[in-house]
């Protein structure tokens, strides 16, 4: 065996996740009656107990998926990582395997590193994250990857939903809407267990720009854009405030560039691309804050593609971007109210997602 190689398993050496014992190395924190390990830690001040976790990353040969890996594996309170791909990559993962190895030597982190084209690796996963999919290339809209990318995410879903069906599923692949309706209704999951990336690093885009407009720090500035992530993106400028006062109450508002803010937002991916062939760290640490997110059980309030039925003025039966509750549970869709404009551009939106959802949708059911 390579002296870099992760152990996939050791006879005898087991761990508890989520009510299902599966082969392990142990690692952190005092042992506990059910077998899981845990660590205290403080949100807010307040001292809370958070079980040792295990999450899986498909795709992690990818850019987004190895830099969300390595971001990932930071969280304190991650004891096992898998750094899952397809059959015929095990040299690329095993190479990456090494690399993290390395740079776990160099900062002093411990922490059960497996790489693995193995399905039964993944079983016990509490979050199984899946990035796979084809990249998208400069000039190309996210819509434009749905089918071949579709495909995929079918393939994965499925598998996860039969091998780790307790997990909860964070999908980043794009058009990540669609994926995300797509891989909820294979894996056979609940909603709530499967979600995607959705708007949060345009809400975080956004957030950026407004607190180097105002020249303010950016944790003053709270705003959020639903809708696709995509072209027909909705900023919620009623719902935007800075120091907790309402955006448009400040006289320099009407100074503020809108159009060309959410524009940016908008074009943000591509310009990218076109400059370096892909974007990874925004993604790699907005998929990480969510991670962690959900490891914590912080009830934090994020913009995320989930399924929604009525939440949004009795718009739903879609899989878009909206604020919601995420926890150790999952995602849960907050009720809100919006101002006619921008129910009415949100509505396109999900019209536009929907419809193009189920002809996705549509094809695979043909390609059984």
């Amino acid at each position: 065996m390579d002296s870099c190689r992760g152990n996939r398993f050791r006879p005898g050496r087991e761990q508890t996740y989520r009510g299902q014992t599966v082969p392990m190395g142990v690692r952190g924190g005092e042992g506990i009656a059910d077998g899981r390990q845990a660590r205290i830690v403080y949100q807010r001040r307040v001292p809370v107990v958070i079980y040792m976790s295990k999450v899986t990353i498909i795709g992690v040969t990818g850019n987004v998926g190895q830099f969300a890996a390595y971001a990932i594996s930071e969280i304190s309170y991650l004891d096992t990582l898998v750094l899952f791909g397809r059959e015929g990559n095990e040299e690329i993962l095993e190479g990456i395997l090494c690399d993290f190895n390395d740079s776990f030597a160099a900062r002093g982190r411990v922490l059960e590193l497996i790489s693995s084209t193995y399905p039964g690796d993944i079983k016990g996963s509490d979050i199984v994250v899946i990035t796979s999919g084809v990249p998208r290339e400069d000039g190309q809209d996210r819509i434009d990857l749905a089918i071949d990318n579709a495909k995929v995410v079918k393939y994965y879903a499925e598998m996860v939903g039969r091998i780790a069906p307790e997990s909860i599923i964070l999908m980043i692949t794009n058009p990540v809407d669609i994926m995300t309706a797509v891989a909820l209704k294979y894996s056979g999951m609940k909603p709530n267990q499967v979600f995607g990336l959705g708007t949060h690093l345009d809400s975080m885009r956004l957030k950026s720009f407004i607190a180097r407009h105002f020249n303010v720090h950016v944790s003053e500035v709270h705003t959020r854009i639903i809708g696709e992530h995509g072209t027909s993106m909705v900023p919620l400028w009623s719902a935007t405030t800075i120091g907790g006062i309402q955006i448009r109450n400040l006289p320099t508002f009407s100074k503020l560039p809108l159009e060309f803010m959410v524009e940016s937002v908008k074009t943000a991916g591509a310009h990218i691309i076109k400059k370096i062939g892909a974007t990874i760290y925004g993604p790699g640490e907005a998929i990480s804050t969510i991670v962690s997110t959900i490891l914590g059980n912080e009830n934090r309030i994020l913009t995320v593609s989930s399924y929604i039925k009525s939440e949004v003025h009795d718009v739903g039966d879609v899989c878009i971007g909206v604020p919601a509750r995420i926890n150790s549970s999952g995602s849960f869709p907050v009720a809100i109210r919006i101002e006619e404009s921008e129910l009415i551009a949100f509505s396109e939106s999900v019209e536009k997602i929907r419809t193009i959802t189920n002809e996705v949708i549509a094809q695979l059911e043909e390609g059984q």
